[in-house]
This record gives structure tokens, sequence and C-alpha cells, in this order.
């Protein structure tokens, strides 16, 4: 059965920040109706699904620093 998660002519990617042990995450952008999210070291686990706005609201918010660690929490 072919699923979203395993469509071959998904492109995946994944940040240029990310080392090369598949420490990270995955995204797709598919058919401009969604962003997929899949872990790299887990690919046949179904992706999470972002409506695009909600994506490009995370990125903003990614932008600003507003996931940024505050220093001396873990």
């Amino acid at each position: 059965m072919t699923t979203v998660a395993n469509r071959p002519r998904l492109r995946w990617r994944k940040s240029s920040r990310s080392d090369l042990t598949d420490q990270c995450v995955e995204i797709c952008i598919f058919a401009r109706a969604a962003v997929l999210m899949r872990d790299s070291k887990d690919r046949q686990r179904g992706p999470l699904a972002f409506a695009p706005s909600s994506w490009d609201d995370f990125l903003h918010g990614v932008r600003l620093g507003e996931f940024d660690r505050q220093q001396g929490l873990i």
C-alpha cells in the first residue's frame, strides 16, 4: 500500500545544519496543501502534517527566537 509517507516522488529535505548521524527531522511540501515532517531515524513511521499557514507561523516564531533556550534553563 502506498501512503503519503512513502511515495517515491516526494522531495524530503533536512536542515543544512543537521549532522551526519541523521539526528534530525525532514520536511516535505505536499501539493501546497500540507507541510509534512518526519523523523529521519524512523522514516517508515507516518509523518506529521501541518497546514501551510501553521508552518509559516512556526517558522516566524523560530526567526523571532521564540523557541530559543533561555540561559540557565535546560
